[in-house]
């Protein structure tokens, strides 16, 4: 979890800095951190739309420039070509709904989380799926 929170230092995101870390067989595969898509300017640079418009945490995802950190380590893994079937997923919050449904669809079959997040729909898919989920209280 140390490197988790190593990697979501590199977040542009001005609301939360997530990491997340994919493992298998331990060994590192992937890492990913919320920001803007390569190329495009960060949040940190121009604002944050979300702020802006008052949107509260776990509503309305698409009113963002920003990848999650999940979404951003699942496709760093699919750019390189490494399968992450059957993977344990490290996550500084518990994974979004939208999160959840690429996790579901990746192959991962662990979670470790350290906060929450406001969006109880990502635990009921992760419950349907199987998906073992795993708070891991981090000091």
């Amino acid at each position: 979890m140390d490197i988790t929170f190593l990697v979501a230092k590199r977040s542009t995101c001005i609301r939360r800095a997530v990491g997340a870390l994919i493992v298998k067989n331990k060994r590192i595969l992937s890492t990913g951190y919320n920001g803007a898509p390569t190329g495009i300017i960060h949040c940190s640079e121009i604002g944050c739309l979300r702020e802006k418009l008052n949107v509260p945490s776990g509503e309305k995802h698409e009113l963002c420039r920003g990848i999650h950190a999940e979404q951003n380590a699942i496709i760093q893994a699919a750019y390189h070509g490494v399968s992450i079937k059957d993977a344990t997923l490290f996550c500084t919050n518990m994974p979004c709904s939208i999160c959840a449904k690429m996790i579901i669809n990746a192959g991962i079959k662990k979670i470790y989380y350290h906060s929450g997040y406001a969006d109880a729909m990502s635990e009921e898919m992760f419950t349907e799926a199987g998906i073992e989920l795993i708070h891991f209280n981090y000091s």
